[in-house]
């Protein structure tokens, strides 16, 4: 077992909660809206006795990573800057290999996008970006009820209009047992939920992703969704749309949207199978 050490970084407007655990090439693990880094805790080790560093981060405003002052809107783009700089630090000498999921997977290929040089793959699962959908409207107007019903009646029935809206998925079968670190992290998960709704929700949701860059990087992009989410358009969608539209390879892992929490064993094996994969293709390619 690799026992993760804990270390924070100063970034502009914040600081910065990550641990490392095993050794060789980085492999970053950005969570999304409301998570932290116990969030990677299950699939952490599998890929640490690969042969990766593991490297997760709690994002900016939420758990362990404090902001310098008053929540404000969130950009993914800081968000980015943020891991570009943990980079800077974890693999100062060598582009990182990053994994980011829901809202982390908007920040891993923003990195992508304006930071190409600090990436060596990117696996971009479920990234919920409505944008490139062909008709995006109805999911705009969700997030936007979301964060105003969140405003007038609180969190609880914002959070069950959001679910309602994104649909029901369909597993496989039940999810396995919570791994003691996800489970320790949900008192954090509730309490980072008014942010991610106020702060990170419309903002992310809203963005509209660099294609011509991603164009250029595709050889290093795999997007990814769950089996599970195949019915939930918001979810599924976007990483097959961005697959179409910029070139880069798609790949389904298992479980839905929380596939790491709910599929630990099996998503650590797939991701590693995809990364092999595609470090073939390119090899192939040269």
């Amino acid at each position: 077992m690799h026992t993760p050490t804990a270390r924070t970084l100063k970034v502009p407007g914040a600081t910065l909660y990550y641990e490392t655990r095993g050794s060789g090439p980085v492999l970053l693990l950005i969570p999304g809206g409301g998570a932290d880094a116990a969030v990677y805790a299950a699939i952490a080790p599998a890929l640490a006795d690969a042969g990766y560093t593991v490297v997760a981060q709690d994002p900016r405003g939420q758990s362990r990573s404090t902001l310098d002052g008053s929540p404000a809107e969130q950009r993914p783009a800081d968000w980015a800057d943020d891991a570009c700089r943990l980079l800077d630090v974890v693999s100062p000498h060598e582009p990182a290999y990053v994994l980011g999921c829901s809202a982390g997977a908007i920040v891993a290929l923003d990195l992508l996008a304006r930071h190409p040089e600090r990436v060596r793959r990117v696996v971009a699962h479920e990234p919920p970006l409505v944008e490139v959908l062909e008709d995006p409207a109805p999911y705009r107007a969700l997030f936007a009820e979301v964060r105003a019903l969140f405003l007038k009646e609180g969190g609880g029935p914002a959070m069950k209009r959001f679910g309602e809206g994104l649909g029901e998925a369909r597993p496989e079968r039940e999810p396995d047992e919570p791994a003691p670190e996800v489970r320790e992290m949900m008192p954090r998960a509730y309490g980072n939920m008014p942010f991610f709704l106020e702060h990170v929700l419309r903002s992310f949701t809203g963005t509209t992703a660099d294609l011509p860059a991603l164009r250029k990087a595709s050889a290093r992009l795999v997007t990814a969704a769950g089996r599970d989410s195949r019915p939930q358009p918001a979810l599924y969608g976007p990483a097959r749309r961005l697959a179409e539209l910029t070139g880069a390879a798609f790949a389904e892992f298992p479980g839905g949207h929380l596939g790491c929490t709910e599929r630990p064993r099996e998503f650590a094996a797939r991701l590693l199978e995809v990364l092999d994969d595609r470090e073939r293709a390119v090899a192939a390619a040269r």
